[in-house]
């Protein structure tokens, strides 16, 4: 029976090629909650979940398409020093959080440092990799 637009509940962990793990809501002690098929979750995540039972448990590994999307070079953008900073006030792999022309936050990522400004980017940090869960259903409303 499909789940698609019902309200799951599910235990998950993820784990790249090299085996470490990015995320799961065992480490946090709660299972992730959201209405199946909705546009809530990525799409290969989605997918695995629509046909489960409760208590079954699958593995999965996604491409990025059916992830967090491929790379995209015109997401690395530049930007000048912000007023009162330098080059000291940044380091290339720090987090950054910028907001979009509405105001909404957007993380980004110092990729490179240039005598006046950075160079950040703005990819999901996930994007262009391959992505494997493990999804335990553990209720469906």
């Amino acid at each position: 029976m499909s789940n698609a637009g019902k309200h799951v509940s599910v235990h998950y962990r993820g784990t790249l090629d090299d085996g470490s793990e990015f995320d799961s809501s065992y480490s946090r002690n709660q299972p992730l909650d959201f209405t199946c098929m909705a546009g809530q979750m990525i799409p290969g995540f989605d997918k695995a979940v629509e046909n489960m039972e409760v208590g079954e448990t699958v593995t999965v590994r996604l491409a990025p398409e059916d992830a967090y999307g491929e790379r995209d070079e015109e997401m690395m953008q530049g930007l000048p020093f912000p007023p009162g900073a330098d080059a000291s006030n940044f380091e290339v792999g720090q987090k950054v959080m910028l907001r979009g022309m509405y105001g909404q936050p957007m993380p980004a990522v110092v990729a490179e440092i240039l005598e006046d400004g950075v160079i950040v980017d703005l990819n999901h940090e996930l994007a262009g990799k391959h992505l494997t869960f493990e999804i335990t259903l553990v209720s469906v409303d």
